[in-house]
């Protein structure tokens, strides 16, 4: 509760004093703040639930009790949000149109990207190793994840949030060439940190930088779809199926060649 004040504060104090700047930033890093504790809330409540009995190896109801707890706190400040400060975060269909080409356009590349990897990958023996056995429980569990809860959580949380968010903030949709706009570079450096592991104590930094780049592009493509479809329905089946056709291209691949 307390963030949702000090947000709706410096958006208020945006609206008032045109102070675009700061107040952009401002809430830039109170969205970073709301990011990262909703995701160790998330951790924390997922390590209190007796999931084992179900996932004996870890494959995928630890990240979907996560994801649903983080899925929620997104939902519980937007309807905040969309209740005192009459945002609008374009969850209905918007422009059918527009969003069912991109979504059609970019499942269709993905698809195409899923097999070429991954044939590649069998060719060089660079299949990924998995620490579970691939049965039919990790398998479709593991899948149900990717398919509805990593979708909807991360739009809601690194996609409809900032980019609604930061326009408002700014004062503005600030755009920087094309269809491309500061508000969905900033939301895809929000995801991009999202996979980045990290401590203050010790401080260490992990990072993959093939999966920091993919995170940035892919978030950057997907904002875009957001903006022009108004509508926050085909990000979320854009992440969702490009998820599935990775990991699922995985286990396929796996399967065949083992």
């Amino acid at each position: 509760m307390e963030f949702m004040h000090m947000l709706m504060n410096t958006l208020q104090f945006e609206k008032v004093n045109s102070f675009r700047p700061i107040a952009g930033m401002i809430t830039f890093l109170l969205l970073l703040c709301m990011q990262i504790a909703s995701g160790k809330v998330g951790y924390v409540i997922a390590g209190m639930i007796p999931y084992q009995s179900l996932d004996t190896f870890d494959s995928f109801a630890r990240i979907s009790i996560h994801h649903t707890v983080q899925l929620l706190i997104g939902l519980a400040a937007i309807l905040v949000l969309s209740k005192r400060m009459h945002v609008n975060f374009h969850f209905g269909l918007g422009d059918k149109k527009v969003g069912i080409k991109i979504l059609a356009i970019f499942t269709t590349i993905f698809t195409v990207i899923s097999v070429l990897q991954h044939a590649q990958m069998a060719m060089n023996n660079q299949l990924p190793v998995y620490n579970f056995p691939l049965n039919a429980r990790n398998m479709l569990g593991s899948l149900g994840f990717q398919l509805f809860l990593s979708g909807p959580t991360e739009e809601v949380v690194y996609r409809a949030l900032p980019v609604i968010l930061l326009p408002y903030a700014f004062g503005r949709s600030v755009k920087i060439k094309g269809c491309i706009t500061l508000e969905v570079v900033m939301s895809s450096v929000l995801f991009t940190l999202a996979h980045i592991r990290w401590s203050l104590v010790p401080f260490t930094i992990e990072a993959d930088y093939f999966q920091i780049m993919y995170a940035f592009v892919v978030g950057t493509v997907q904002g875009i779809a957001y903006q022009r479809s108004r509508s926050i329905l085909y990000p979320v089946l854009m992440h969702s199926f490009s998820n599935v056709l990775m990991v699922g291209g995985g286990y396929a691949f796996t399967v065949l060649v083992s």
